[in-house]
């Protein structure tokens, strides 16, 4: 499971302290989260034992200054060839955003680990499916729609992973003080996950 971060500016740290202490070890701060690169930088240092990627990268530079902030994956919600390109120069996981099989594939044929497929809240998990059933070399992560009510569906679809941001995450939360209930939230995301991946 992935928890993508999309605060402001200060937040993400705590946040992604508050989604380590529900369990969550890989986390996605996205550049479109003011100071990002630095808050890559810092929740690198403070949470060791996590893997801290970047997201919404949207071009080889950013990749590259990302990748040099920290960022151990990079994700973007569309396919660029020269961001594929320089994660694997970098050996650094890159997972490209598609949304048709087309699209699939050829971020699959320029050497994506993993596809985040966007948005996939206007397809859901039946659509996964559709597509591993002639492409089970596919490794498939959805990404925006995903809850706590549909994880498991997507983890029993066939998704690698699944990438949550909004349901589980908000500023306002964080701000708040509320950092127990994201733990214990993104508690009950990784369980549900978790047993889904039993049932398979």
């Amino acid at each position: 499971m992935i928890g993508v971060i999309r605060l402001t500016q200060k937040l993400p740290r705590d946040a992604a302290t508050a989604l380590v202490d529900g369990g969550v070890t890989v986390l996605e701060v996205t550049l479109t989260t003011p100071f990002a690169f630095e808050s890559i930088a810092e929740i690198t240092a403070e949470l060791p034992h996590c893997v801290v990627g970047a997201g919404t990268v949207l071009d080889a530079d950013d990749a590259r200054d990302a990748i040099a902030a920290g960022a151990r994956f990079v994700v973007s919600p569309a396919f660029d060839a020269s961001v594929v390109a320089v994660c694997r120069e970098r050996d650094v996981l890159c997972m490209p955003g598609a949304f048709t099989p087309t699209e699939m594939i050829q971020a699959w044929r320029a050497g994506a680990s993993l596809i985040k497929v966007f948005p996939s809240s206007q397809m859901g998990p039946a659509y996964f499916r559709d597509v591993l059933a002639p492409m089970p070399f596919l490794r498939l992560v959805p990404s925006g729609g995903v809850s706590l009510a549909n994880a498991a569906d997507w983890i029993r679809a066939g998704a690698a992973a699944v990438s949550v941001g909004t349901s589980l995450i908000n500023a306002s939360s964080v701000r708040d003080g509320n950092a127990a209930a994201l733990s214990t939230d993104a508690r009950a995301l990784v369980t549900a996950v978790a047993t889904a991946r039993r049932q398979l």
